[in-house]
C-alpha cells in the first residue's frame, strides 16, 4: 500500500508543469534519477536536480569523445 501511495505521489510530481524546464525535467524533491517524461509514449529523460544525472552526461560526453577519436 505505501509502495502504490508513493508512486502515485512521483507520478504527481512528473505531471507538475512547474517540474519542467522545456524537455528537462528538474525537481530536488524527486529522489528519482531516470524519470518518465512528461507524455509517457516518449521514453524517458534525467532528473537534472539530482547530481547524479550531471555525471551520467559528462559519462556520456567523455565516451562519445573517446570513441570519436
Amino acid at each position: 500500500m505505501k509502495r502504490k501511495l508513493e508512486q502515485e505521489i512521483l507520478d504527481a510530481m512528473n505531471r507538475d508543469p512547474g517540474n519542467w524546464r522545456g524537455p528537462f525535467y528538474v525537481n530536488r524533491k524527486d529522489p528519482r534519477l531516470i524519470v518518465p517524461k512528461y507524455s509517457r509514449w516518449m521514453g524517458f529523460t534525467l532528473n537534472f536536480a539530482n547530481p547524479f544525472s550531471w555525471v551520467v552526461v559528462v559519462v556520456l560526453i567523455a565516451i562519445i569523445v573517446l570513441v570519436s577519436l
